[in-house]
Parts: C-alpha cells; sequence; structure tokens
C-alpha cells in the first residue's frame, strides 16, 4: 500500500538491503517495512548446500567412465557472492534470476577440472577402484581453486556415490571378473586338494618315519637283548670258570691233603714199626720160656698148657704117655665154669 511492504526472513538467510543503492539494512534472519519503489533486496541462503553431480570421463584405455557423487558447501562470504552473483528477491520472495545454478554449476566445473586429468592418465580398471582418490582430488581441488574462493563460499567435502562403465563394459568386466572369480575357485579348489594330498602324503610320511623309528627301536632293543645274553653267557662262563678254578684248586689242595695225610700216616706208620721193631729187637732171640717166666703167670692151669706144649714138641721122644681123666676133667670144667 503506497509502495510499502513487508520483508521477513528466516535465520539461515542473510539479506542485504539496499536503499537508493545503498546498504540500509543487512544481516541474518531480518524482518522490515521497506519502500518498494527505492529498495532492492538481496536474500542469500547460507545453509550447507548438498550438491549431487554426475559427469562422464574417459580413461586413458578410451574407455567412458561415469562419476556419481556430491559436493557439500555452504556460503560464508554472503556479500562477496552478493558482488558477484545476483541473489535479489521480488516483492513476493521469489529470486529474479537463477543465479544459484550458476553457482552450483560452477562448483561442478572445478570439480570436474580436478579429476580430468586424473582419470585420463589411467584404465578403466583402476579408475573404477579409485573411489576414494578421486574423492580426495575433488576435495583439494574445489577447496584450492581460486575462482571458488572469489565466490566467498566454503567446500565442506566431497562425496563419491559410484564410478561406473557403459553397460556394454561392465558385463565384459563382470564375465572376465566372473571368469576370473571361477578360476580362483578352480585355483583354490586345486589349492585345497593339493593340500590334502600334501597333507595325505605328510602323514603317509610320518607314519612311515614312525615305522622305522619303531623298527629302529625293535632292533636296538634287539641288539641290546642280544648283547645282555652275551653278557650273561659270558658272566655263567666267568663264573662257571672260577667254580672250575675254585674246584680244581680244591682237588688241587684235598691232593695235597691227601699226599700230606698219606705221608704223614705212612712217616707214623714206619715210626710205630720203628718203635715195635726197636721194642720187640731184644725179646726175638729169647726162647718163649724165659719169655713166659718174665711175664710172671704162675697159674697152674696155664703151667699144665706149657707142659702139654713142650710135650708136643717132643713128642717123637715120648713112647708113651698117659694123661688121666681126672686132669682133662679139671681143665674142662674150668673152661666150663669160664663159659657160664
Amino acid at each position: 500500500m503506497f509502495g510499502i511492504n513487508y520483508a521477513k526472513f528466516d535465520a539461515m538467510t542473510y539479506v542485504l538491503h539496499y536503499q537508493n543503492g545503498r546498504i540500509s539494512k543487512e544481516g541474518r534472519g531480518l524482518s522490515f517495512f521497506y519502500f518498494a519503489p527505492s529498495s532492492s533486496i538481496v536474500a542469500i541462503p547460507i545453509n550447507s548446500n548438498d550438491l549431487p553431480f554426475v559427469f562422464n570421463e574417459t580413461t586413458n584405455d578410451y574407455q567412458t567412465v561415469t562419476i556419481q557423487g556430491q559436493i557439500t558447501y555452504k556460503i560464508s562470504d554472503p556479500k562477496t557472492l552478493a558482488d558477484i552473483l545476483d541473489f535479489t528477491v521480488d516483492s513476493t520472495g521469489n529470486y529474479k534470476k537463477n543465479d544459484i545454478e550458476k553457482l552450483n554449476q560452477r562448483i561442478i566445473n572445478e570439480a570436474q577440472t580436478s579429476i580430468s586429468s586424473y582419470i585420463h592418465g589411467i584404465g578403466l580398471k583402476e579408475a573404477i577402484r579409485s573411489a576414494k582418490t578421486i574423492e580426495i582430488k575433488i576435495s583439494e581441488g574445489v577447496i584450492l581453486s581460486q575462482a571458488i574462493k572469489m565466490l566467498g563460499i566454503e567446500i565442506l567435502g566431497a562425496n563419491i556415490l559410484a564410478i561406473t562403465a557403459t553397460p556394454e563394459m561392465t558385463r565384459a568386466l563382470e564375465t572376465e571378473t566372473r571368469e576370473k572369480l571361477q578360476q580362483e575357485a578352480d585355483q583354490a579348489i586345486y589349492a585345497r586338494r593339493n593340500f590334502a594330498v600334501e597333507q595325505e602324503r605328510k602323514i603317509k610320511e610320518s607314519e612311515l618315519n614312525t615305522e622305522i623309528a619303531v623298527e629302529e627301536k625293535k632292533k636296538q632293543i634287539a641288539e641290546k637283548q642280544t648283547e645282555t645274553k652275551v653278557q650273561d653267557v659270558e658272566s655263567r662262563r666267568k663264573l662257571r670258570k672260577m667254580q672250575l678254578d675254585a674246584d680244581i684248586s680244591l682237588e688241587n689242595q684235598r691232593k695235597e691233603l691227601i699226599e700230606q695225610k698219606t705221608a704223614n700216616d705212612k712217616a707214623e706208620a714206619e715210626t710205630r714199626g720203628y718203635v715195635i721193631e726197636t721194642t720187640i729187637k731184644p725179646y726175638r732171640e729169647m726162647d718163649w720160656r724165659i719169655l713166659t717166666a718174665l711175664n710172671g703167670n704162675t697159674d697152674a692151669k696155664m703151667n699144665m698148657a706149657l707142659a702139654f706144649r713142650q710135650l708136643a714138641e717132643n713128642a717123637e721122644k715120648i713112647g708113651t704117655l698117659n694123661i688121666s681123666p681126672d686132669l682133662l676133667e679139671t681143665i674142662l670144667s674150668d673152661k666150663k665154669d669160664r663159659k657160664e
């Protein structure tokens, strides 16, 4: 009414109110009345924005890759950006020009420029696997870009969502990868079988080594037993020899004892014989009658026996001999009395 309008902006919008070509008000989240014929309002959003991008590049093996991602940024210096791009709004709050699209495109161009030379220098497979590297290069490229700094914006980060080849090349790579995976699977099966065979060989070798060790132990045991038997036989032989030596020594001692005893008995017998011989030698030439008389035997019967002996010795000189029965009876009765 009468050209007086009311404007209200949220806290995430930086507002510049130009009155007759000069800044009258500026700041975040302003609300004010203004005279429309002499006023111009610039509203710059200062919240962070996610800028998606998709662009195609060619690798050094002449294959096309599609890089998809997003860049997060915010406007850090609204006044600087307002001097370069037009963010003027009308009375309804709509932008008179679409310079926000220009800003986004400039950022995307800087991002594509930062990785273009890198993509051209690598192959397709390496490019598909270089998402992290490309992400770093985009971040560094747009952050260090002088054009971006002149716009008064701050790059918060860059993310690569996908790097893809053309459908035909994707199928070809899938086929190649599938074949490679199949080969790796076959190689894994072969390796597993080879490992199993190797393990079986090791087991067999271990069993054979165990058998060899057992046989070697048996051989050692047999040798030890043989050695023990030889030692036993040798010990028994030595014992027998010692026994024989002891027996021989004992027999020799017995022989010497017998010889000594025989010699002693002989010497003793010779001594006794000599004593007897010496003793009886004086009586050998004496008459027996004298010996009998020396014996001192005065028994009447003995005297009668001596008388009969003398009669017997001189029988050829005796003509007739009469012996009374009384004499014989006396001798016989004396014998009977001795028997009883």
